[in-house]
């Protein structure tokens, strides 16, 4: 098949690694993949050009972009695409726009959020507008999936559920070595125990409640630190929180970091705060690194994190909550490495990259993923 994957760009992100593992392993068993930025190419882009996967950028201008819609129409029919595969809303109704005539074989779209706050919006209602000529519009999870149909971003009839997968057998087990290096790397004592987090730091992530309910943990014990790995357009409302917060000391910004399956297996736990998931990346690679996880009760999060089995889940925007949860796992490490087994033998079974790239294969063959709906 030749498939064209159409993205907003490759920069770092969850829904970035998803399309680049696509690509390399569709292109790996013979079919012709290519992938279509719709702004600029992104700092993940090389490792596909690596790999012999052509990354073509549309360089995207603010507001409606005729030239863009040209380029990206002039890439799609220099492969003679037949499937393509958008990733979003913006990528999905421009790459509608620009395929128009082309005679595709199958159009794919994944939602990889819960979609706009607002569907009302213009980008909403041309997203809306755009699934008339879809095929199969995929959510990542049974939340995602619902609001979808519920605010009538897709219809029912096309939709189903498809949740991300990821290679875990990249990712190795949390041990206390690792994490005995990391705290002594960062100038603290070797026992430190370290909360960690891995995402862009928006307003999605709403970390200024992580920080707060940290402030909450650091003022009971002294033993422990919060690292947080990602760069994102919040990080000086991020620095000014933490300022306020008198945390400055245990709390460490490590910014855009290409090691994190090398920084995961150092942390203590990992915790999330976000008031806005789709299905995380991040708890997965948690769960492959065997980390008792608490996150935020929204979106698919309870998909990936059982309350009680692998972690801890606790209400949205609740600073007090989220460090009652950290206390109890840093108090009980017997528990919380039960609770980390138990999260990696969830993963190995329900959410790696293999049984994902199955359900897109039938997706693109058959317009469904395995029955699932």
């Amino acid at each position: 098949m030749r498939i064209s994957h159409v993205v907003e760009n490759l920069n770092r992100g969850g829904l970035e690694r998803v399309v680049i593992d696509l690509a390399k392993a569709q292109a790996a068993t013979g079919h012709d993949c290519q992938v279509i930025c719709l702004f600029e190419a992104g700092s993940l882009a090389p490792e596909l050009a690596s790999h012999g996967i052509p990354v073509i950028a549309c360089g995207k201008r603010d507001g409606a972009d005729l030239r863009a819609i040209w380029r990206l129409r002039r890439a799609l029919a220099a492969q003679r695409t037949e499937v393509l595969h958008s990733h979003n809303d913006i990528p999905h109704y421009y790459a509608m726009v620009a395929a128009l005539g082309l005679g595709l074989r199958r159009v794919v779209n994944t939602r990889h959020g819960m979609g706009g706050s607002n569907p009302a919006s213009r980008r909403e209602r041309l997203f809306r507008q755009s699934m008339r000529w879809t095929d199969v519009a995929v959510a990542v999870s049974e939340a995602a999936g619902r609001r979808l149909a519920d605010v009538g971003l897709v219809p029912p009839h096309k939709l189903h559920v498809l949740p991300n997968g990821i290679r875990a057998h990249a990712f190795r087990e949390r041990d206390p070595q690792s994490r005995a290096q990391l705290a002594t790397s960062l100038g603290l004592a070797p026992d430190t125990q370290l909360v960690g987090f891995v995402g862009r730091l928006n307003w999605a992530k709403d970390l200024g409640t992580m920080i707060a309910a940290f402030a909450h943990v650091h003022a009971r014990r002294d033993d422990v630190a919060l690292v947080l790995v990602g760069e994102g357009g919040d990080r000086s409302a991020l620095e000014t929180a933490i300022a306020q917060a008198g945390v400055g000391d245990h709390v460490f910004l490590l910014g855009d970091r290409s090691d994190v399956h090398e920084l995961l297996p150092a942390f203590s736990m990992f915790a999330m705060s976000s008031i806005s998931e789709g299905y995380s990346i991040a708890l997965l690679e948690a769960c492959a690194c065997a980390l008792p996880i608490v996150a935020t009760r929204v979106g698919g999060n309870s998909e990936i994190v059982t309350d009680g089995v692998n972690g801890l889940v606790v209400p949205p925007r609740d600073p007090e909550a989220l460090a009652a949860a950290i206390d109890n796992l840093l108090d009980d490490p017997r528990r919380a490495a039960e609770m980390g087994r138990a999260g990696r033998a969830w993963l190995l079974s329900n959410a790696t990259f293999e049984v994902m790239a199955s359900r897109y294969r039938d997706v693109y063959a058959n317009g469904h993923a395995n029955g699932r709906a």
